[in-house]
């Protein structure tokens, strides 16, 4: 009888390294927990995707372009590795209105929503032993995707007490020789913070002496509705270079449509010489492409788009924001509140002696979820434990009816001593 060898084939263990990174995985363990008897609507207090609300509902004209690009029939095929030309000549358009210098098309990658640009991002920074280092709080994919690209992880900590600023001494200390890069979020995820244009100058100017580029996270740009105004990183890309990540799923409201991009604010061609730009061209032909009838909508959606909507949508943001801080603020149990300046979100601290039967913030979570159908996120999948992110990017009416719930639960928990 012929002799089996053992099978050789086994799992990725830093894919179930990276998995435990991930808000979607948290999200849907606290769902778990709710009582399907309960007839109350639940209230996601917890991702960041208003599109299901019909106050945040994308505009018309952001829809017209979608469809006009789908039935030419010009867009079936697909479109040349790093976006079709209009494409990126529209973002590159676009982003040049905040700048103090023009971006051309060629500083532009479109990539299927802004986590593919992370991932793109990072595979072209592998080498090594390099190391990059991370916000704390930050947005859980970038350590998810260091790790399955062998990328160490450093984190420096955002200073609470200073509106989260980066503590610049604190990434001073943890870079070294063999760090790459650092990243930002602004405006933030998921502290809700947005930086000055003083706070991003001495960013980019430890950059420039650590001899490291800036990935700029900007996301959820422009989606401000507090005292600072959104200044975007490459402003600063003579002191040091930026690669911007950015996407229409926040300001336009639109998630599912996957379509982002990169792009390089980098005047002095550090990039081409230190070779990141080829590196980002081989990462985007190992990958696929964004839809291209979604690259074709892009030069209208962002051309098009009236300020009236989005004016709209940061009335509607602010006024959710307020009420959520406020509301939030006469909870004994929550504490280290800051008004939130911008994004979808804000971070909230528990303090447990202030409840009774609750041990941490997964444990909180889950017995919200099954008492009142309020689902947040935990705080320790973003490396803070005892504390929750709060999302207030949803229906002014189920914002106010979660609060209450939120409140009751506290109430009905709260330490007796």
């Amino acid at each position: 009888m012929e002799t089996r060898k053992e099978w050789k084939l086994k799992g990725n263990s830093d894919i179930k390294t990276a998995s435990s990174f991930s808000i979607a995985r948290v999200i849907a363990d606290v769902k778990t927990n709710i009582n399907q008897s309960d007839e109350r609507p639940v209230i996601p207090l917890s991702i960041g995707d208003p599109s299901i609300f019909p106050c945040f509902r994308t505009p018309q004209v952001a829809q017209d372009a979608v469809v006009d690009a789908l039935t030419s029939a010009k867009f079936n095929g697909c479109a040349p590795k790093g976006g079709l030309v209009q494409a990126r000549r529209s973002v590159a358009e676009y982003l040049s209105c905040n700048l103090p210098y023009k971006l051309s098309p060629d500083d532009v990658y479109v990539t299927s929503g802004a986590k593919q640009a992370i991932e793109i991002v990072l595979t072209a920074l592998r080498r090594p032993d390099a190391n990059i280092l991370l916000p704390k709080p930050g947005y859980p994919a970038y350590e998810a995707l260091s790790v399955i690209n062998r990328l160490q992880v450093r984190h420096f900590n955002l200073l609470q007490e200073k509106d989260w600023e980066v503590d610049l001494n604190g990434l001073e200390a943890v870079a070294d020789d063999n760090t790459v890069a650092m990243v930002i979020i602004n405006p933030g995820n998921p502290c809700g913070n947005v930086f000055t244009q003083d706070h991003l100058k001495k960013i980019a100017e430890t950059a420039r002496r650590l001899g490291i580029l800036v990935i700029a996270d900007e996301a959820y740009g422009h989606l401000t509705f507090g005292s600072n105004p959104f200044v975007p990183m490459g402003v600063f890309g003579n002191i040091a270079p930026v690669l911007t990540l950015g996407s229409i799923s926040k300001r336009w409201m639109v998630p599912g449509w996957r379509v982002g991009w990169i792009a390089r604010s980098d005047p002095h061609g550090i990039f081409e010489e230190q070779g990141i730009v080829e590196c980002i061209k081989r990462s985007l032909n190992a990958n696929s492409d964004a839809a291209t009838f979604m690259q074709a909508a892009l030069p209208q959606i962002l051309e098009k788009t009236t300020d009236d909507f989005y004016v709209k949508t940061i009335n509607i943001l602010k006024k959710d924001a307020d009420m959520c801080y406020e509301r939030l603020k006469e909870i004994p149990c929550f504490t280290c509140l800051k008004r939130p300046q911008g994004s979808l979100f804000f971070m909230v601290k528990l303090d447990m002696s202030r409840l009774q039967g609750i041990n941490d913030d997964m444990e909180f979570c889950s017995k919200l979820a099954k008492e009142e159908s309020v689902i947040i996120l935990p705080g320790f999948v973003l490396r803070m434990e005892n504390w929750v992110r709060v999302t207030f990017g949803i229906e002014p009416s189920a914002l106010e009816d979660g609060l209450e719930r939120i409140k009751a639960f506290c109430l009905r928990h709260a330490s007796k001593c």
